[in-house]
């Protein structure tokens, strides 16, 4: 299963490009620092998630009471954002749960 974006879907992330770190092909990205691990990279894709939800359940607030400023289509490409993200997340998690199951099974 392929899963990469097309260059005009990259626009749709929150994130600026100047704050996402450089990946070169074929080569694993490093860490910086000793205390930037996976723990913190998964509370900020939590954090991006978190973000996408709130922005997503305020421009529908903003919709709902008929701002004129707030356009429907920029409310449900954030609500799809804020689906997309969930549902990653959401399969991670049932990822990391299921591999825990499995370490835990095993026998020693």
């Amino acid at each position: 299963m392929d899963l990469r974006l097309s260059p005009s879907a990259g626009s749709l992330i929150n994130r600026p490009a100047a704050a996402l770190p450089p990946v070169q092909r074929g080569a694993a990205p490093v860490a910086k620092d000793e205390s930037q691990g996976f723990s913190t990279a998964l509370k900020g894709a939590l954090n991006s998630v978190s973000a996408a939800q709130s922005e997503s359940a305020r421009l529908a607030r903003e919709v709902q009471l008929e701002n004129p400023k707030v356009s429907l289509e920029e409310t449900m490409v954030a609500i799809q954002k804020a689906q997309i993200g969930f549902q990653a997340t959401l399969h991670v998690r049932n990822r990391m749960v299921q591999a825990y199951s499995d370490i835990m099974n095993m026998q020693v």
